[in-house]
């Protein structure tokens, strides 16, 4: 033996937390043992782990690749406890779920808190932006994304279409009826800041206006719907976070309706980790319990 194998659970929860008190936390110690403990396991192995700074703790590239170790390690230990003891594994750590602002804050955030209710052991962390997460660097556990990755050693699984359609406020309509898609330039419209778009999925203005620039863009798609509840103009939104919003109704939903898809996508390394093949699957229970407001099948209200 060249290391302490327990000294592995300090690394992986500083490695997953990102600061000595949140790790200690997590693994019920004090934040000098775990200093201690992760400073003993770099001396053993000969190598800088982390990197330290004010904002916290970053892995070194010997730390990636220790993590991808400790946590196949991890898996193992948790498969020889289910064998052994003939239990259930119980979830213990962090899980962070990298997700869209949309999807992340309106439909999954209530429904996680569920989840961390009935798992206390196990801390969940949301992080709900629209950006791009890079599982491979452990920014998340878990990430939502609008399309399958092509590269890199993740696994993925397709989770729902959904469908987006153009909506406004009733009083809005009424002073500035929709007649046609042709009179939408005529319009004050309400979407993405074009050039900030993070992923090309999001681009759908552009597919019903072309290079029309929208008069007032947001970075954030809760602007966005706030904006167009407000009446202040039109806006393309989901109908899952629309219908549920008695402030918005649909404008030409004959004519026009956009479909985009929500991806489950972890990295390869975590396929066999209990928190994150749990956490996982329970996204995709919640996701499929709630197809119909994804795919609507009754017609949208819209304006007379």
């Amino acid at each position: 033996m060249t290391f302490d194998w327990d000294d592995l659970r300090y690394f992986l929860a500083v490695a997953r937390a990102g600061r000595l008190t949140a790790a200690a936390r997590i693994i019920g110690s004090d934040h000098a043992t775990v200093s201690r403990r992760v400073g003993a396991l770099e001396k053993q192995l000969g190598a800088q782990l982390f990197e330290r700074s004010p904002r916290g703790y970053a892995l070194t590239s010997a730390g990636e690749r220790l993590l991808r170790h400790g946590e196949q390690i991890e898996s193992v230990a948790a498969k020889v406890h289910d064998d052994i003891a003939g239990e259930l594994y119980a979830l213990s750590g962090s899980v962070r779920i990298g997700a869209p602002d949309g999807f992340g804050a309106f439909f999954l955030a209530p429904r996680l808190a569920d989840f961390a209710r009935d798992n206390p052991d196990l801390e969940v962390q949301l992080v709900a932006t629209p950006r791009i997460f890079s599982l491979s660097k452990r920014e998340a556990d878990i990430a939502i994304t609008l399309s399958r990755p092509e590269k890199g050693r993740l696994i993925s699984r397709k989770l729902t279409d959904y469908t987006l359609h153009l909506y406004g406020a009733p009083d809005y309509l009424d002073a500035h009826p929709v007649t046609d898609t042709e009179t939408l330039g005529q319009h004050l419209l309400i979407g993405y800041i074009p050039e900030l778009i993070y992923t090309p999925e999001l681009d759908y203005l552009s597919l019903v206006m072309g290079d029309h620039v929208p008069q007032l863009s947001s970075t954030n798609l809760f602007a966005q719907m706030r904006a167009v509840a407000a009446g202040k103009g039109l806006g393309i939104l989901p109908d899952f976070m629309a219908q549920h919003s008695p402030e918005l109704i649909a404008v030409l939903p004959e004519q026009i309706e956009i479909r985009r898809s929500f991806w489950l996508v972890a990295h390869q390394d975590l396929r066999d980790s209990a928190r994150v093949r749990t956490t996982m699957r329970f996204i995709a229970d919640q996701v499929g319990a709630a197809r119909g407001e994804f795919l609507p099948d009754a017609p949208l209200p819209c304006h007379k």
